[in-house]
C-alpha cells in the first residue's frame, strides 16, 4: 500500500509516518527541504526517540520527493497513492492545493482506481474539509462530482508534543510517548484506512474541543501564568503549586463544559485532565514559555481555547469562571517584545484600555460578564 504524506518535518516523521509504517504502507515524503528528501532517500530509514523512555522506534520503507524540483514525480505519486495524509502547517494547506489539484485529476483520467481518502492531520479544527475547499477551487466544476464520488476529505485530529530540537542526525525525531489521532468516518470514501493506532468515531466535534479545551487552554494556561513569575519553560512553570492549581482549576471549568455538553464522564475526564498536567511536567519534552504563549490575540478569540470555555461556562452554569479568567488577565499582560502579535495588543491596550481592547480581539458584547471577570483579575494581580 503506498501513502503519500506532505510534511517531512517533526510531526510528519515523529508521529503519521510512523503509525504508517506500522500500518504496512510504503511512505512518500513529500517536502521542500531539500536536505530532508535527500536523507530519506539515501537511508529509507530513520530513528524516533520516545522522550522519557528508554524506546527507540525505527522506522522504514520511505522514500522522499522534492516538490519543488520534482512536481510531477508528486502528481505522479498522488495519482496511483492508497492514502494522502498532511503535517504541513494550517498556512501551507493552501500551498500544496495546487499540486493535490493535479494529482487527483491525472487520477481520474486514469480511470480513478480505488476511492482515495486525504486526511489533513494539522492542529486546527476542519484541516480536511478546508483543504478540500483549496483543491476545488482549481478544478472545474464538472469534474468536482466525479471527484466526490471517489475522493474523501475526512476530518481528523491529532496531539503529540513534539519538544524543540537540535540532532545531529537531520532525520532523528524526538517525540513524547503520548498520541492521539481521531479521524472523523463521515467523510471517509469506500473502506476505512486501515491504520493501526487511528480512532475513527462518527462525530469528531467532542475530541476536537476536548483537545483544544484541555491541551491548548491548559498550555496556555501554564504559558501566561508562567511568563508573569519568571519562568522561561512550561515544566518550571507547571512546578510552581500555584500555577499548577490555577492550571489544573482552569481545565476543570473548561471540564464542566465539555462534560456537559458531550458523553464524557466527570471521572474520564478529570483522568485526562491529569494525563495533560503528567505530560507537561515531563522534564524531556519542556518547551518555552514564550513559544507556547506567543500570538495571544489569536489565542484570546472568540471561538479559541480561552474564551469559548469561559463563555459557555459564564452560559451552562450561571458561574464565573474565576480562573480561566485569570488566565485570559495574564494573557493581556504577555509584553514579549519579540512576539509581533503581543506587541500589537500591547498598543491596542495603551490607546483603549485593557477592556475594550478584550472586548475588541474576543468578539465580546460589551455587557459580557466575562469583562468584569477579567477586570477583577487585572485589578487583584495588579
Amino acid at each position: 500500500m503506498l501513502a503519500i504524506h506532505f510534511g517531512a518535518g517533526n510531526i510528519g516523521r515523529g508521529f503519521i509516518g510512523a503509525l504508517l509504517e506500522n500500518s504496512g504502507f510504503q511512505t512518500v515524503f513529500v517536502d521542500v527541504n531539500a536536505e530532508l528528501i535527500d536523507e530519506l532517500n539515501r537511508r529509507g530509514s530513520y530513528t524516533i526517540e520516545l522522550v522519557g523512555s528508554d524506546e527507540n522506534i525505527e522506522v522504514h520503507g520511505l522514500s522522499g520527493i522534492n516538490s519543488l524540483k520534482d512536481p510531477e514525480a508528486v502528481i505522479d505519486a498522488i495519482a496511483e497513492a492508497d492514502l494522502m495524509t498532511t503535517a504541513v502547517g494550517p498556512n501551507i494547506l493552501p500551498i500544496i492545493s495546487e499540486l493535490l489539484a493535479k494529482g487527483l485529476q491525472k487520477r481520474l483520467a486514469q480511470g480513478g482506481g480505488v476511492p482515495l481518502n486525504v486526511i489533513a492531520c494539522e492542529n486546527m479544527i476542519g484541516g480536511s474539509t478546508l483543504l478540500k475547499d483549496y483543491v476545488y477551487k482549481q478544478i472545474d466544476p464538472e469534474m468536482q462530482d466525479s471527484l466526490d464520488e471517489m475522493i474523501g476529505f475526512p476530518d481528523a485530529a491529532v496531539d503529540r508534543i513534539v519538544p524543540l530540537q537540535s540532532n545531529e542526525d537531520p532525520l532523528l525525531v524526538k517525540v513524547e510517548p503520548y498520541y492521539e489521532w481521531v479521524v472523523e468516518t463521515k467523510g471517509i470514501k469506500g473502506k476505512k484506512p486501515d491504520i493501526n493506532g487511528v480512532t475513527f468515531v462518527d462525530d469528531l466535534t467532542p475530541y476536537i474541543e476536548r483537545k483544544l479545551f484541555t491541551v491548548n487552554t491548559g498550555h496556555a494556561a501554564a504559558a501566561y501564568l508562567g511568563y508573569q513569575k519568571g519562568f522561561h519553560t512550561i515544566k518550571e512553570a507547571m512546578e510552581n503549586n500555584v500555577i499548577q492549581n490555577d492550571v489544573r482549576s482552569a481545565l476543570q471549568e473548561s471540564g464542566a463544559v465539555l462534560v456537559k455538553k458531550y458523553p464524557f464522564s466527570v471521572e474520564e475526564h478529570q483522568a485526562y485532565i491529569e494525563k495533560i498536567i503528567d505530560r507537561f511536567l515531563n522534564p524531556h519534552i519542556s518547551d518555552e514559555v514564550t513559544r507556547v504563549a506567543r500570538a495571544p490575540k489569536r489565542k484570546l478569540g472568540a471561538k479559541d481555547r480561552l474564551v469559548a470555555p469561559a463563555v459557555d461556562y459564564l452560559d451552562m452554569f450561571g458561574k464565573d469562571p474565576v480562573s480561566l479568567g485569570k488566565v485570559i488577565a495574564a494573557a493581556l499582560t504577555y509584553d514579549h517584545p519579540d512576539d509581533e502579535e503581543a506587541m500589537d495588543l500591547q498598543v491596542s491596550i495603551q490607546k483603549h484600555g485593557f477592556m475594550e481592547a478584550f472586548k475588541n480581539v474576543a468578539g465580546l458584547d460589551e455587557n459580557s460578564r466575562l469583562l468584569t471577570i477579567v477586570r477583577e483579575q487585572l485589578i487583584t494581580n495588579e
